[in-house]
């Protein structure tokens, strides 16, 4: 699959990165494809590739077809501080990339998941039920004001985490919206979010 075709925006130079597996919310997916592109930034699809060079997914609504290359486990710490921004889509992708074949351990997803929380710089975008891919790692959601799907609410509570009621949440570097059917309001609270934190850093350059 080609990518989209990147315009000069307020995010240029950007890089957002996106998790995906099978049964994605294909209006939610394609439009993050086309829509962070038309404001500059590049989008990389992350998944698990189990030692391939590719996979290739299909979507809950119409079983389309979407094909990613970039394994999230070859993702070392410095290339994900080179992204602005990290999410877990809706559908069942987060439940899917939190299998682990080792209970011990969180699946590979979650750990990178964790990993973009100690990284304040890095905004992390959660949609839906996405929130599934924290709940082996309640820490980075406990204390943080979020929304979910519904049927997510006693979860997040369960996770410490405070539930609000509205479509889109922000907290610090937490954006969380309620279903797949909000991507366009969540993709536009992120776009509004990553070029406020781009504008601030380029203030602060010019005042030293």
């Amino acid at each position: 699959m080609t990518d989209a075709v990147v315009k000069d925006g307020p995010l240029t130079g950007t890089r957002i990165a996106v998790l995906m597996e099978s049964d994605f919310y294909e209006p939610e997916i394609f439009y993050y494809r086309h829509r962070f592109a038309e404001e500059g930034a590049q989008v990389d699809f992350l998944t698990r590739l189990w030692g391939r060079s590719e996979l290739t997914f299909t979507g809950h609504e119409y079983r389309a077809p979407f094909t990613v290359g970039h394994g999230l486990e070859e993702v070392t710490d410095d290339g994900l501080r080179e992204y602005a921004a990290l999410i877990v889509p809706s559908g069942m992708v987060a439940d899917r990339l939190r299998y682990t074949e080792d209970i011990t351990r969180p699946a590979p997803a979650t750990e990178l998941l964790r990993r973009a929380f100690a990284e304040p710089d890095l905004v992390k975008g959660i949609i839906c039920h996405g929130m599934w891919l924290a709940s082996a790692i309640p820490q980075v959601v406990r204390g943080r004001k979020v929304v979910c799907h519904n049927n997510l609410v006693g979860d997040v509570r369960n996770m410490g985490a405070e539930y609000v009621d509205q479509d889109v949440v922000v907290d610090g570097d937490l954006l969380t919206a309620r279903t797949g059917e909000h991507h366009h309001l969540f993709a536009r609270a992120l776009i509004d979010l990553l070029t406020q934190r781009t504008t601030n850093r380029s203030t602060q350059r010019k005042a030293r």
